[in-house]
């Protein structure tokens, strides 16, 4: 049996248990932070509030890593792939959807960014030699259709401002795609989820503090709104810190066609609590969506893989 941190990984129903768990969090930590991510953006330039989540991340993992002493130092055949993976999944995806937001809707930004499933499959078809089956590509069709039902005819009525925010978070989503990808190649990773997440907040902190410090002046915290501040806490606490652990966890947890469709929960969330926070429209589409997107989830996540030795 593998272990990873020196922690044997569950087995049979435990190990079943323990994956739906992980994709319920990761969805309503992601999902919720739409909105969140909205609310800071009101008053938080979107450089300075990268470095402001990149650098506390940075700071709680590796402090809480420290205070559990697990090792802090990362194997030198692992730092090469900890930056170019951290690069894609961290800075590409969180400066693509923040950019997003400000030019659409967060409901329409949180669909645009999760078509990242369907990128990420195709990806490993070429960087990992997966084959994509039957059932994983019912799934995956399943899950494009609810985005697509979710986005509706506006995609089609965009003018160039429209164009504008989805060509960032179509960036975004191509660049978690790839780095998802990436983590998956790479596999067997020696540190711990805590540890390498840390270092690549760290690792993109510094490119993101450079630039807010020459290109943005924001406000200083004290004039900040309540609604800023409960935005920013959520944002660094439960999508900067937990669900981007959890996320490296699962993706070498599960075959990659899993983690990536697995998300496809987290725009039903993100769309769900934009229309509630935000007062955006709340049509039809929700219900049919959220139905076709939680039976590509059941579809795949379903599937018993065959029995395989790591």
């Amino acid at each position: 049996m593998s272990t990873r941190a020196g922690i044997a990984a569950p087995t049979g129903p435990r190990r079943d248990l323990t994956t739906l768990t992980l994709i319920v969090a990761i969805a309503l930590f992601w999902g919720g932070n739409w909105p969140a991510v909205r609310f800071s953006l009101m008053e938080i330039p979107p450089f300075t509030l990268r470095a402001i989540g990149f650098s506390v991340g940075a700071g709680i993992l590796l402090g809480w890593a420290w205070l559990r002493r697990w090792p802090l130092t990362v194997a030198p055949e692992e730092r090469r792939w900890l930056a170019v993976t951290g690069l894609f999944t961290i800075l590409g995806f969180n400066l693509g959807t923040a950019f997003g937001q400000l030019h659409m809707p967060t409901s329409q930004a949180a669909i645009v960014a999760f078509t990242m499933p369907c990128w990420a499959l195709l990806m490993a078809m070429g960087l990992l030699g997966e084959s994509v089956n039957s059932r994983q590509w019912l799934g995956l069709g399943l899950g494009q259709s609810g985005l697509l039902v979710l986005l509706g005819p506006s995609a089609l009525q965009a003018g160039f401002e429209g164009l504008t925010g989805a060509a960032f978070v179509l960036g975004a989503a191509l660049s978690w795609a790839l780095g998802t990808v990436l983590i998956k190649r790479r596999g067997g990773w020696q540190g711990h989820p805590a540890v390498i997440t840390g270092w690549q907040f760290a690792l993109c902190a510094v490119p993101m503090v450079l630039l807010a410090a020459l290109f943005e002046s924001p406000s200083g915290p004290a004039a900040w709104q309540p609604s800023t501040w409960l935005g920013l806490g959520y944002h660094l606490i439960f999508a900067i810190c937990l669900a981007q652990m959890l996320w490296f966890r699962n993706v070498n947890r599960l075959t990659l066609g899993q983690s990536t469709i697995s998300t496809l929960l987290i725009p039903v969330v993100g769309v769900t609590t934009s229309v509630v926070l935000l007062d955006e429209p709340l049509t039809w589409r929700l219900a049919v969506a959220l139905g076709l997107i939680l039976a590509a989830v059941a579809i795949v996540m379903t599937q018993r893989e065959r029995t395989t030795t790591s």
